[in-house]
């Protein structure tokens, strides 16, 4: 009976590399979310003196939620592959990724958390940019689902602190 404890254990263990593939599916995400980026990048230089202040500042908008999108991407993929799957072989330090190996579940959560925040912020200052287009009812859900958003964030970083005194 301990030798099939035993190997199960083993499987379940050695289970954690079947989410390799996902933590590469992300990399390779973010790969093709960079043309998306690049190509907004030569919108907005091929656009100079066309478009207006508004247009160009939400064009830069866009670039800036997709940095935010792009760095929790890594941050996920990184501080994933650390928790679950294996330790990064590099020099954290050399790198100046002071977070490196100091990301857990909950502290990821909570930063991830906060970077929706802030992408939803970001739309929303869009959509407030482009008040015209959007009916009244557009933008009370817009600004419920960001408040929600607001507001899950908090708890979470609320329930991470509880958690963290009680180590």
């Amino acid at each position: 009976m301990r030798a099939v404890e035993s190997t199960m254990e083993k499987l379940i263990f050695w289970s954690r590399w079947l989410l390799l593939p996902f933590y590469l599916g992300l990399c390779l995400a973010l790969i093709a979310y960079f043309f998306s980026f690049a190509g907004e990048l030569v919108s907005i230089f091929t656009n100079i003196g066309v478009w207006s202040k508004n247009d160009m500042l939400l064009a830069v908008l866009k670039l800036v939620d997709a940095v935010l999108v792009a760095s929790l991407v890594i941050m996920v993929v990184i501080s994933g592959y650390e928790n679950m799957i294996s330790r990064l072989d590099v020099d954290a330090e050399r790198h100046g990724i002071s977070w490196l190996g100091k990301l857990d579940t909950g502290t990821l959560k909570v930063k991830v958390a906060a970077s929706i925040v802030a992408i939803s912020s970001i739309h929303l200052l869009q959509a407030f940019l482009n008040v015209q287009s959007l009916s009244n009812d557009d933008l009370m859900w817009l600004v419920i689902i960001h408040l929600t958003f607001v507001v899950s964030a908090m708890l979470l970083a609320f329930l991470d602190k509880m958690a963290a005194k009680d180590k």
